[in-house]
């Protein structure tokens, strides 16, 4: 089969499924075609053989040609953090700063201890024994939160904007630094060798450098822009900087996503006013809106279909459960301890550690990060306890943010 062919099927089942949750169920479109095809998938698996013979090969044949890890981390990322950033708004970014940059790297780091010395623990206990260092990746894998199937449901439920840009602005940061936080960990469980200097100057060349390798790309996108007054040349400049500014950045080793949120927040803010007409303001914002829901929508299927080439056993299902209510612990101290240092200096909405903990959904990229882990017992181990955590993640606490977020606002303070 062709790689067209593959890609029309996925995007033909994101359209069914996108169409289905909309007439019939009335879901956050990224919980609903995720659960459709989970739904599938769990049925090709249980009577697949049996009602249509091969179905079963010829769909983790078909989906591993696909190469989830490269289609998000090489691919689709770029263009949902840069869609993402977008539309930010940079003075109510700027406003919480400290908060922001708090959950998105500190509070990244300590989830990741967290997680990595808890799970050492766990899964010691039920004599599995991956190794401290793949316990850290482990922690830095399953860090990074997915914004996109909450979000709406937050709005939907009234909490102010200032939570909304917190839960924005984090998700947008600490997806890029938990990628590098990955790699340096992965490195080191790699090759069995932390040299501290080592380790700085890697973390400081992807993140620092990724910034500004972001900014001075953004920044020759904005004086394009602003030598023409014709949207359809900017939509394409504004393609050509996702795809060529990521392709380059991962070229020069430097961090693509870090890079891209920093592209957006420039391109969204100070070249929306000064370098684009009322028109392409309009133009961009529709095509580049309708860009990040399609992907969603293409990544949250192919994120339940994935189960199809997650092998389970009864003990790594049991490691996965388990593992659950450890990863919530680590969020709900890696948001507690930067909110309490900061409470004496600034106001914060009622409950908002609980909603940014229950909020804090992981996605897609924490399965793209444990599917690149390299072939092993690590990997065996890691790879199904992050898809049990994934799918907890975004069909429990999705479902349920939004409840939770009325009751927490409507409670007296």
């Amino acid at each position: 089969m062709e790689f067209f062919d593959l890609v029309a099927i996925v995007v033909s089942l994101a359209a069914l499924f996108a169409w289905l949750n909309h007439r019939y169920i009335g879901l956050p479109t990224t919980i609903g075609v995720m659960l459709l095809a989970l739904c599938v998938s769990l049925a090709i698996l249980v009577s697949g053989q049996t009602l249509v013979p091969g179905i079963q090969d010829w769909a983790r044949a078909a989906l591993t040609r696909i190469d989830f890890p490269r289609a998000l981390l090489d691919g689709m990322l770029s263009f949902l953090l840069f869609a993402g950033a977008l539309f930010v708004n940079l003075g109510d970014l700027a406003e919480r700063r400290y908060v922001v940059g708090a959950l998105a790297s500190g509070g990244v780091l300590l989830s990741t201890a967290i997680v990595g010395a808890l799970s050492w623990a766990v899964l010691g206990a039920l004599g599995l024994h991956p190794g401290l260092a793949w316990c850290l990746v482990f922690g830095a894998l399953i860090s990074p939160t997915d914004p996109i199937a909450v979000l709406g449901i937050l709005k939907s439920a009234g909490v102010p904007r200032s939570l909304e840009t917190k839960i924005v602005g984090e998700s947008l940061f600490n997806d890029g630094i938990a990628v590098v936080v990955f790699l340096v960990l992965l490195e080191i469980a790699r090759t069995g060798v932390a040299d501290p200097a080592s380790v700085a100057m890697l973390f400081a060349r992807e993140a620092i450098g990724g910034a500004v390798f972001g900014f001075v790309v953004g920044w020759v996108a904005h004086r394009m822009l602003c030598a023409i007054d014709q949207y359809q040349v900017e939509i394409l400049v504004t393609l050509a900087l996702v795809m060529g500014g990521y392709a380059l950045a991962q070229v020069l080793h430097v961090s693509g996503p870090i890079a891209m949120v920093v592209a957006g927040l420039l391109l969204g803010n100070h070249a929306r006013d000064r370098a684009m007409s009322a028109a392409t303001r309009a133009h961009l914002d529709d095509f580049w809106e309708l860009v990040d829901e399609l992907l969603n929508a293409v990544l949250f299927v192919l994120l339940g279909l994935e189960v199809l080439v997650v092998r389970f056993s009864g003990l790594e299902l049991a490691a996965g459960l388990l593992m659950i209510p450890v990863v919530l612990l680590a969020r709900f101290v890696a948001v507690g301890v930067p909110i309490s240092l900061l409470r004496p200096f600034r106001t914060f909405s009622p409950g908002v550690v609980r909603i940014l903990t229950w909020g804090g959904l992981r996605g897609g990229i924490s399965v793209a990060l444990a599917l690149s882990l390299p072939a092993g017992p690590a990997r065996d181990l890691l790879l199904p306890v992050t898809y049990c955590i994934v799918v907890f993640s975004l069909v429990v606490q999705g479902l349920t943010i939004g409840s939770l977020a009325v009751r927490l606002q409507a409670r007296p303070h």
